[in-house]
């Protein structure tokens, strides 16, 4: 009579998950996929509960704690404790708390499109697509920003077949645009009262990385903002690992450089490895 094959890691492992955007949701639907077999617990930083996270919620080894963002790590009890004083023990710690703008919202940003990840390119294409087909034309887009994020959202349109006009003059307001769909503003006036015209307007400003949990526990920032990691997510604390937009690599937002899925394929490889691994985790150098 053979053995029975061995899981991929221990039931006792204990992921904590700090955040809830989708980086952290992506991360959970890999371990899931990969039939990691111990307990990942989800503090949330979010006031929102989206129904992908809900669904996620229902998974018989997830535990998601809504509203209960962490504010504190101890790296040498591996503890995470919560803004209302809970604490909850771990044996590897994945911060994904994402990022923030750096200015507030422009009025009426809610009507337009943005850029601020990799992972916006496909909703953008396929709002793109369809403002096309309602004009019958390439549409004429303008672009707002000056970073690297609009450099990527300038490509992206361009690639869609969009006529860019960028201006890195921040808009007083967006004006919402006539499109049936209702996917696209359609102009932006600045302080002065001038305005520019189009058929689509894109956002693409600054963000910071959100890394303020870092400190608590003494990890290494990049001078711009976001965890250092190395190419497998390790951050310079052995056993806190770092994902998303709250992540850099070689001083860029992780979010500019790896679409989120991707990411948490990869670093939900390195967790089921480092879980099942019989030492130390060794940080990144």
């Amino acid at each position: 009579m053979s053995a029975p094959a061995p899981t991929s890691t221990a039931p006792t492992t204990r992921i904590v998950i700090a955040g809830a955007g989708p980086a952290a949701q992506a991360l959970v639907s890999q371990l899931d996929r990969a039939r990691f077999s111990g307990t990942i617990t989800v503090l949330s930083n979010r006031d929102d509960t989206p129904e992908e996270l809900l669904e996620l919620a229902l998974l018989p080894q997830v535990s998601v704690r809504f509203g209960q963002p962490a504010s504190h790590i101890d790296p040498v009890n591996r503890t995470v404790a919560t803004a209302d004083g809970m604490e909850f023990g771990y044996d590897q710690l994945v911060i994904a708390t994402g990022s923030a703008p750096v200015a507030n919202p422009v009025d009426g940003a809610g009507q337009c499109l943005s850029y601020s990840t990799i992972d916006d390119a496909a909703r953008i294409g396929e709002a793109v697509s369809e403002v096309t087909r309602e004009l019958g034309r390439r549409p004429l887009g303008i672009l707002v920003g000056n970073g690297a994020a609009a450099g990527q959202a300038e490509a992206v349109l361009r690639a869609r077949g969009v006529r860019p006009i960028r201006t890195t003059a921040r808009p007083a307001a967006v004006i919402p645009g006539a499109s049936a769909s209702g996917l696209a503003a359609s102009a932006v006036i600045f302080e002065d009262g001038s305005s520019m015209n189009g058929d689509l307007v894109v956002l693409a400003e600054d963000r910071i990385s959100r890394d303020g949990l870092a400190a608590s526990a003494g990890l290494r920032t990049a001078a711009s903002g976001g965890i250092v990691i190395s190419q497998d997510f390790r951050t310079s604390v052995a056993g806190i690992w770092a994902i998303g937009d709250a992540a850099a690599f070689d001083g860029v937002r992780l979010g500019l450089l790896v679409a989120a899925a991707s990411a948490a394929g990869a670093c939900a490889t390195q967790l089921i490895t480092a879980a099942s691994a019989p030492g130390p985790l060794q940080a990144a150098a």
